[in-house]
């Protein structure tokens, strides 16, 4: 059995819309590019059979991907979750000591990180040491690169 995943109602969303897509559209596109490479005859050597072909499996292999992704989803609500504890969805300004470098980071579910954009998983090193704390808190986080202290300024919900 698959682990549950947890997803902002955000994160969830995007899920759904995603697989919506996937079936309503971008199957039906896939269908009729084979029903066209098809038309060309000789499938032997046909290489936009073979393109359309391999597209028509990542397309099904992305809804499968997402239909059990939907299936073991916990949607983390901003109701279900005190707003000055660090949890899924918060946005969360720290303070590392040692460098006195403060940044922001959005703690998302695993499937929905961007660390470019600050959105961080609540399984990622610095995500789980946030999770459960509140602004004044220190927090250790262990990373790959080592230890650091990182104070927190503030927490609010997204």
């Amino acid at each position: 059995m698959a682990k549950e995943m947890l997803y902002t109602e955000e994160g969830y969303k995007s899920l759904v819309d995603e697989l919506d897509y996937l079936k309503t559209t971008r199957r039906p596109e896939v269908k009729e590019q084979l029903a066209i490479a098809r038309s060309y005859g000789d499938l032997s050597e046909n290489s936009e059979y073979d393109e359309a072909k391999n597209e028509q499996a990542k397309v099904e292999a992305r809804i499968a991907e997402l239909e059990e992704l939907i299936i073991h989803a916990k949607v983390i609500k901003d109701t279900d979750v005190a707003s000055d504890t660090v949890n899924l969805g918060s946005v969360v300004k720290v303070k590392n000591l040692k460098l006195g470098v403060e940044k922001q980071y959005h703690i998302v579910g695993s499937n929905q990180t961007d660390a470019l954009n600050g959105k961080i998983s609540d399984q990622s090193p610095i995500g789980a040491a946030l999770i459960g704390a509140k602004k004044g808190d220190t927090v250790t986080v262990h990373s790959p690169a080592g230890e650091m202290a990182l104070e927190i300024l503030s927490v609010e919900r997204a």
